[in-house]
């Protein structure tokens, strides 16, 4: 008996080893200040590279911003500079060796950027390398933050090629897989959300302009990734703020427009653009959405958020309900997640020489 999570799966012509993945999280522990800020540490060569000789099948690095101002925390990653570029490709050629696929979540995180390290204390960042964030528009992300700076056109365009030359620079380091963040309130998903576009030009108010940013940068992208290897874009499916935020009706017919630009699979979560968000968080409660996308556009997806047990997460796949799995916390909780899974469900993965008495 075939079991559906440990069946490889292709995209264009790459092939996963498996459909155990795992989501970007932020480790907020790059460099900070001077010609290495955003650079890559010890820290995460160590991170990432115990959950791929964890026989994970694909990993997405964290938000990796693609302009300074576009980082969450003075601590993110960054892909901006070659110097980062290099840090990079160490990690990614460590992923490759041991089986696993290389991927790179490339983001912008606009109102919510300069904030502080989570143990640090949530809020913005008030330190000497703290700056003013950029928005759709001049609307605080909650209170308590600054009041973003509007972004021109001309400087929207900027931001577009930003995110173009990072893609030169992830698939140069090395990585076989970009994902564009769209999700959770940062600037791509501040612009597809009415809650937080309140532009009256070419790129705010109605759907399809406030969705031009986000397929811009799609096209940016996909003209500087090869066409043989697949493009990712992660989406808030909701914004969970019902008709005054992006909703599951807008992801569906977003999904079929991204599909037409040359995405290959829709990351699929929710919520984070603030607001009184009411969200039900329960074991699997976002692989609703990435079903309907499935089945009603046809693009793969991946489904994610509160995703913990092995016969849970090849539930998912053997219904049809998504394509693949994102593990997030639960990877952090136990980096062999994929192979503890593999033994759970009487399947196999990869694991280094090292660690095979132990499979």
């Amino acid at each position: 008996m075939s079991v559906a999570l440990f069946e490889p799966y292709t995209l264009r012509s790459l092939t996963v080893p498996n459909r155990v993945w795992m989501a970007p999280m932020c480790q907020y522990s790059a460099e900070i200040t001077g010609p290495n800020a955003g650079v890559a540490t010890d820290w995460h060569f160590a991170h990432y590279g115990s959950r791929a000789t964890g026989g994970t099948g694909l990993i997405l690095l964290e938000a990796t911003a693609v302009a300074p101002e576009g980082r969450i925390s003075p601590a993110d990653l960054g892909l901006w500079n070659d110097t980062q570029k290099e840090a990079l490709r160490r990690i990614a050629g460590f992923l490759k060796s041991h089986g696993t696929v290389p991927g790179i979540q490339l983001a912008h995180a606009g109102r919510k950027a300069s904030t502080n390290r989570p143990w640090e204390g949530r809020g913005p960042y008030t330190g000497e390398a703290c700056w003013t964030p950029v928005a759709p528009s001049p609307v605080e992300f909650d209170e308590g933050y600054p009041v973003p700076t509007e972004l021109s056109v001309e400087r929207i365009r900027e931001i577009t090629g930003q995110f173009a030359d990072a893609a030169r620079r992830a698939l140069d380091a090395g990585f076989e897989v970009v994902e564009v963040h769209g999700a959770h309130g940062y600037l791509i998903g501040e612009f597809l959300s009415p809650h937080s576009n309140h532009r009256t030009d070419e790129y705010g108010g109605s759907f399809e302009n406030r969705t031009r940013l986000a397929l811009e940068v799609v096209d940016a992208v996909r003209a500087v990734w090869p066409e043989d290897l697949p493009v990712f874009f992660r989406i808030s499916a909701t914004d969970w703020l019902g008709d005054a935020g992006w909703t599951g009706d807008d992801t569906v017919r977003f999904a079929a427009l991204l599909r037409e630009h040359g995405v290959d699979l829709l990351d699929v979560s929710t919520g984070g653009n603030g607001g009184p968000a009411q969200i039900p968080a329960a074991p699997g409660f976002q692989v609703p959405f990435a079903s309907r996308v499935r089945n009603e556009t046809g693009l793969p997806v991946a489904a994610v958020g509160l995703i913990t047990e092995s016969d849970q997460a090849e539930r998912i796949l053997a219904d049809g309900e998504a394509d693949a799995v994102l593990i997030g916390r639960e990877m952090l909780r136990d980096a062999s997640f994929a192979r503890r899974a593999a033994r759970e469900l009487g399947a196999e993965t990869h694991a280094p020489s090292q660690y095979a008495w132990a499979i």
